[in-house]
């Protein structure tokens, strides 16, 4: 997993230029919360004793609270009726800073709503306000004329979220990814339907797994041939990449040359509602933050996992992310400390996703500038860095019953907290010829001080192909100087 430095990430966010622009199906979903204690006696239905109710931002105006959250400047086009379900909605996207300037408020339909009712955590029934009649000349005009108003003030990037209530038509998402085109704006899309046509030309597509395999007409089950008509489907858009949420399966993201697959990361789920549009968000946040796209999908993928573990709708805040994204980093770090059989199987997934293997050892008793400096050179020879560890009794065979220092354990969790170590594998004989006879390196590193003959394992690794890199050891730095001094 590649792991994202939680203050670059903070001074990115911090740092980004310019404002986001949402278009689409908004809603207001309100949640009526209490206790289920007793079955009422007029019907074999349960009795809710309200405890709690609130109103929440959701379809492409939670897309929008997402964002706000992000503390990303947000704009949004849709429609809301003349009624007090608008008037909600826009005070909630006022109160999020979001100016209600390019709504629309039809006297044709209601706003939509979805109102739940909730024993606990459990939902118990749903109801739905909506029109689904096709939206009028007159509104779309009205709609395009806001869209076409807001692009002249050039935002950084278009989010279509697309609810097939009836925004989002094809000739207005036509029109607004060719002027966006023209402009040079990124355009995301958060898709619905079975007909994807109508999204050409935008930069990417955010499907789910099921939308995905409905869009291309394949078996939700097989995820290969759903992955492999997905790669088609980007294709055939002209998208610069498709991102494939999958719910517990994490996300699947598809380019021209590559494909990559992120894990999930949501510790308990309550309530999928509205992870997607987390996902689309966040991702949007990045890419104004010039983070890379699979940056910005692995941080979609961590804010995700934070929003499932909420009751309800409910948008993803900038400190909580960071927060989450520190804690994650570290058990990350720690999980790099790995026996030989699950290294084993980590480097077969490195080796086919092509990634050269590098591996080094040694004792790294008192960690010092010598050795990162050493360790980073190392990592440079490859893509994943392997380090061999020494046992206490391995260090102490070796060096004398004096060594080591640092304890075995310590000295691994501090060498698994380096970015340039990718796994550290303890090893108990006193050469470890074993260990690269197991892991098969394509690089095996140690420093100038040695000749390549001298180097254990270098036989082994030249015989399938690989080599020996040796490199130059900082002057003046190591452990025994270390020792003799603080012994002075």
């Amino acid at each position: 997993m590649q792991l994202l430095d939680v203050e670059i990430i903070r001074k990115q966010f911090n740092q980004h230029h310019g404002w986001a622009l949402v278009v689409g199906d908004l809603m207001l979903d309100r949640y009526f919360i209490g206790d289920v204690q007793r079955i009422s006696p007029e019907a074999p239905v349960p009795v809710v004793l309200l405890k709690n109710k609130n109103d929440r931002a959701g379809g492409a105006a939670n897309v929008a609270a997402n964002l706000a959250g992000l503390g990303i400047e947000t704009r949004i086009v849709g429609c809301i009726g003349q009624d007090d379900e608008g008037e909600i909605l826009t005070k909630l996207l006022i109160d999020l800073g979001i100016a209600p300037s390019g709504l629309i408020k039809s006297s044709q339909r209601p706003t939509i709503a979805k109102t739940r009712i909730l024993g606990g955590h459990q939902q118990m029934m749903r109801l739905d306000q909506e029109d689904t009649r096709a939206y009028s000349k007159q509104e779309v005009g009205h709609l395009k004329d806001r869209i076409d108003l807001l692009l002249l003030d050039n935002p950084s990037i278009v989010i279509l979220s697309d609810y097939a209530k009836g925004v989002l038509s094809e000739e207005l998402c036509k029109n607004v990814i060719r002027h966006c085109r023209e402009l040079k704006i990124p355009v995301l899309v958060d898709p619905k339907g079975r007909d994807y046509s109508k999204y050409l030309g935008a930069t990417a597509l955010t499907p789910n797994k099921r939308e995905t395999a409905d869009a291309c007409g394949v078996s939700i089950h097989d995820n290969e041939a759903l992955l492999s008509a997905a790669s088609k489907m980007r294709e055939d858009l002209e998208l610069e990449f498709l991102a494939v949420t999958r719910g517990e399966e994490g996300i699947s993201l598809l380019q021209k040359e590559s494909r990559h697959q992120f894990n999930a990361t949501a510790k308990q789920v309550f309530d999928v509602s509205g992870a997607g549009d987390t996902v689309i968000a966040t991702l949007a946040a990045g890419i104004m933050s010039e983070m890379t796209v699979e940056q910005a999908l692995i941080l979609a993928n961590i804010a995700a996992g934070i929003v499932v573990g909420k009751v309800g709708t409910a948008p993803i805040y900038k400190d909580e992310l960071f927060s989450e994204l520190s804690n994650q980093r570290h058990s990350v770090q720690a999980d790099k400390i790995c026996s030989l059989d699950i290294l084993i199987e980590r480097t077969e997934a490195w080796r086919r996703n092509k990634q050269k293997i590098v591996f080094t050892n040694g004792c790294f008793d008192l960690l010092h500038a010598g050795h990162v400096t050493y360790l980073e050179a190392a990592k440079k020879t490859g893509d994943r860095l392997i380090l061999g560890l020494n046992t206490d009794r391995s260090v102490s065979s070796i060096k004398g019953p004096t060594r080591p220092i640092i304890h075995q354990d310590d000295r691994a969790r501090v060498l698994a907290a380096l970015e340039s170590v990718d796994a550290v594998v303890l090893f108990d004989e006193d050469t470890p010829i074993d260990l690269i006879k197991a892991i098969r390196p394509d690089v095996i590193v140690k420093g100038s001080d040695y000749s390549e003959d001298q180097v254990v394992g270098g036989a082994e690794v030249k015989s399938w192909g690989g080599t020996i890199a040796l490199i130059d050891v900082v002057e003046g730095r190591s452990t025994s100087n270390i020792i003799n001094k603080l012994a002075n």
